[in-house]
């Protein structure tokens, strides 16, 4: 079962349980793939899925410290459950020392030296940890290995 007919069934199975948060998850998800597809005249695979929800969980992610220093601790734990029912589409997540090792391997491989090749590194790096790493830890370990 591909991805996008595992969003299907949950969405289902939400809808049955009355789960409303799984469901407004799975429904933006939805969403965004098909605006994605629509957009871009294409059809996701599963890593192109990966990278709809790995951005949904990163605008949740970003949102927090805001939510925080409102006060709203309603919001707050509504985000959070989002955030979990998110992960749970995702692959398992690089620790830093395994984010490390990639990156290392890809500035070895494009015998990157300076903050110039930075581009190509970053490239190189999310396409093989699609999903599995946020793009801003990506770039924090690249930028320490490179200078």
């Amino acid at each position: 079962m591909n991805l996008k007919e595992r969003l299907a069934d949950d969405l289902k199975s939400a809808m049955k349980n009355k789960d409303t948060i799984r469901k407004n998850v799975v429904q933006f998800v939805r969403a965004g793939v098909l605006q994605f597809e629509k957009d871009n005249k294409v059809t996701l695979d599963d890593n192109g899925v990966l990278e709809v929800i790995a951005k949904q969980l990163k605008q949740r992610k970003d949102s927090l410290p805001d939510y925080e220093k409102s006060g709203r601790d309603d919001l707050i734990a509504e985000l959070k459950a989002e955030m979990d029912v998110l992960m749970e589409y995702l692959p398992k997540q690089l620790t830093p020392e395994e984010l490390e090792a990639i990156i290392k391997e890809s500035i070895a491989s494009l015998n990157a030296s300076s903050m110039k090749d930075m581009g190509k590194v970053m490239t190189d790096v999310k396409a093989k940890t699609v999903g599995r790493a946020d793009g801003r830890m990506i770039n924090e370990i690249a930028k320490k290995l490179l200078s």
